[in-house]
């Protein structure tokens, strides 16, 4: 009787796992098991992406409701912030080493979108632009490890997606002359959009395409090292006047993205796009999940329905707890912002060196790499398994799908280019059984499960 209510009432709803969304159900296809594949992850025993036999339930399982027939948005891709000290200490790897880890990274089913800095980031050795000096433009700081390990990438993946975000404007151009803090001086605007033009063009020349851009990386958070106060209206002036325009005028396609902050104030991209002026020349808008709620991502969707939407940060400390921050991660960041139509997932950050270096004085000190490189010893931590979870069997193009999952359960859905449907289904509790498309299946306790049909 409890499965029978239960797809009574998952029948007459469809929910895409957010708390904003519901949507009436259509018939659900029948799904074909026949050539069924599944693969399980255990955070708890550190084993990830095991393939194992059909895990069959004992026949009292809650309803799992699946609908191909109705589509969201289609992914971008999965991805880690690459840092200047990311770069720095995977440079530091013997050739060979280093070249085996890029293909395992970004060959087949693996990374294909990276987040990188212009200038210095709180995770670089020292703070810097690229213009320290007016009229001093040059790539020169990150030639040495960042842009060739770049084009070492692009050489195993010449698809891969690179958003880049700034920190902070060089500072002769900030209110306060500092790399912490302070704002942008409005007689500056036009000068600073040059700036990232400049940016763009000149990592062309290297053959690095920056596909999006983010006008600032927190903008309300001004204490880090760098980082750069900038409030929704300076924001919108700068791309309005300054950003938009000159990216117009120069002819670069490099997609604008505004926000790159917590989900706690949805309003900021939502005023924003509300100017016609600015929205004009934006592409969407990107969230971090260090204050606020994940559903915050629906909201801007619901406001403006024709803007994308994008995940772009989110870290894991050195003291956390592996299995606790893999499933808070997987629930939250993965399934979470791919059900409030994220179309690319970005975490914090590729590597570090075994103190959590290379940063800035003032930078994160605690900021564990999805890998950790001492020397030659390479170590993949809970960032490394967090985004292999999704982009081994999600790969650009797939599309989200309906789903509606029994309580204690977050799942999403996808079809991808192959034809084939993936489930990406968590169970944070005590094993338990699933009823789904006339399979019972058995979901081991704190566990992530893909299907693969």
């Amino acid at each position: 009787m409890k499965r029978i209510l239960l797809a009574f009432c998952k029948l007459a709803f469809l929910f895409s796992c957010s708390k904003e969304e519901q949507v009436p159900a259509q018939t659900t296809p029948s799904l074909d098991f026949s050539n069924a594949e599944f693969y399980q992850s255990l955070p708890k025993q550190k084993s990830f992406f095991q393939k194992i036999d059909k895990p069959g339930g004992n026949g009292s399982g809650d309803l799992l409701v699946v609908n191909p027939d109705l589509t969201f948005q289609t992914i971008d891709g999965f991805g880690l912030a690459l840092t200047g000290g990311s770069a720095q200490v995977m440079y530091r790897l013997e050739p060979v080493k280093r070249a085996a880890l890029l293909q395992e990274l970004f060959g087949k089913n693996g990374i294909t979108v990276l987040r990188i800095s212009v200038g210095a980031s709180d995770l670089d050795s020292a703070v810097f632009s690229y213009e320290d000096e007016p009229g001093t433009f040059s790539l020169a700081k990150s030639k040495p490890d960042l842009i060739p390990l770049l084009k070492e990438i692009l050489a195993i993946n010449p698809a891969i997606k690179i958003m880049a975000s700034p920190w902070s404007a060089p500072i002769w151009m900030k209110d306060n002359y500092s790399s912490r803090g302070g704002s942008l001086m409005e007689k500056y605007y036009v000068t600073y959009a040059e700036y990232l033009a400049k940016y763009i063009q000149e990592m062309a020349k290297e053959g690095i395409p920056i596909w999006s851009l983010t006008p600032q990386n927190e903008p309300l958070n001004p204490y880090n090292n760098p980082s750069m106060y900038m409030s929704a209206l300076m924001q919108g002036t700068f791309v309005a006047k300054a950003l938009g325009p000159v990216f117009k005028k120069q002819g670069i396609q490099t997609k604008i993205v505004i926000y790159d902050h917590n989900c706690d104030h949805p309003e900021y991209a939502i005023e924003l796009l509300n100017v016609p002026e600015v929205r004009k020349y934006v592409n969407g808008s990107a969230f971090h999940l260090y204050a606020g709620d994940i559903s915050a991502m629906s909201q801007v969707k619901r406001a403006h329905p024709d803007k994308d939407l994008y995940f772009t940060e989110q870290w894991t400390s050195a003291k956390g707890d592996f299995a606790s921050d893999f499933m808070w991660h997987m629930k939250n960041v993965i399934i979470g912002s791919v059900n409030n139509h994220a179309k690319a997932v970005i975490e914090w950050n590729l590597a570090t060196d075994p103190t959590y270096g290379p940063h800035t004085p003032g930078g994160c000190s605690e900021c564990l790499g999805a890998l950790t490189i001492g020397g030659q010893e390479i170590t993949r931590n809970q960032s490394y398994y967090i985004i292999m979870q999704a982009a081994k069997f999600i790969p650009p193009g797939s599309i989200r799908i309906g789903i509606s999952a029994p309580l204690g359960i977050q799942a999403a859905a996808f079809k991808r280019p192959d034809g084939k449907i993936v489930l990406l289904v968590q169970n944070e509790g005590a094993k338990k059984s699933i009823f789904l498309g006339k399979q019972n299946l058995e979901l081991a306790a704190d566990s992530v499960l893909i299907i693969v049909l």
